[in-house]
């Protein structure tokens, strides 16, 4: 190897731990899970039905959660509390604690007509099921985690005429979020979402082999 060779096989080196540094970095952050990441994550588009239809609203937790020891609650965000019902100050169309629901803090027109499905806690799904839908059902709900202090808002129409609704089963698929002017990109708190995470780490991954070919291809024709 002469001088040439050699100063730039030396200029070349730190180039090339310089990248490698910041993708081992990138690789680091992209899969090392942080629960304070953890995000509430409900329906983007409003869920129709009709009066008497069962409907499930859908909410989970992202990246997927054991939330069984957790309390969820759901809420009326915009609903006026009834003066002559002490509960419906509270505002609770569903309280889950403790392992179990606590009917005695729901909203009285919502007793005995909500559930969750409790086997797909231990998989982050906190959808509620209400049967019966009635009119005045209709509007925006809150589902709520304060241990992750994350929450997401679903909003209910509820159509005379309504054709389309969603069937008692849970999502089986996750859902998009609730916030307007976001899409399935982001989370609620405008990071990005697991799958944007991936192609970060490809494009990373693409640039750095890209400037190991080019110092590799510069390198054989000097040599040459």
């Amino acid at each position: 190897m002469d001088v040439d060779e050699f100063s730039y096989s030396v200029s070349l080196s730190p180039l090339i731990s310089n990248c490698s540094f910041i993708l081992v970095l990138v690789l680091l952050l992209g899969f090392t899970p942080v629960e304070g990441e953890s995000q509430v994550i409900g329906s983007l588009r409003p869920i129709v039905a009709a009066p008497g239809d069962d409907v499930v609203l859908p909410c989970h937790v992202e990246p997927p959660l054991d939330v069984a020891a957790m309390t969820v609650v759901w809420l009326r965000p915009d609903l006026k509390p009834d003066p002559e019902d002490r509960l419906s100050r509270v505002e609770y169309v569903h309280f889950y604690r403790n392992r179990r629901d606590f009917p005695d803090m729901k909203i009285s027109s919502f007793r005995n007509r909500t559930t969750l499905f409790k086997d797909g806690l231990t998989r982050g799904n906190i959808s509620l099921k209400i049967t019966n839908v009635t009119l005045s059902d209709e509007g925006r709900f809150q589902c709520f985690i304060p241990t992750l202090d994350k929450s997401s808002i679903v909003l209910l129409v509820v159509e005379t005429n309504s054709a389309k609704h969603w069937t008692t089963e849970p999502p089986l698929q996750p859902l998009s979020n609730q916030t307007p002017g976001l899409t399935g990109e982001t989370d609620a708190n405008g990071r990005l979402s697991g799958r944007s995470r991936w192609s970060l780490l490809v494009v990373v991954f693409c640039f750095f082999l890209m400037i190991l070919g080019v110092g590799v291809k510069r390198y054989s024709s000097r040599k040459c």
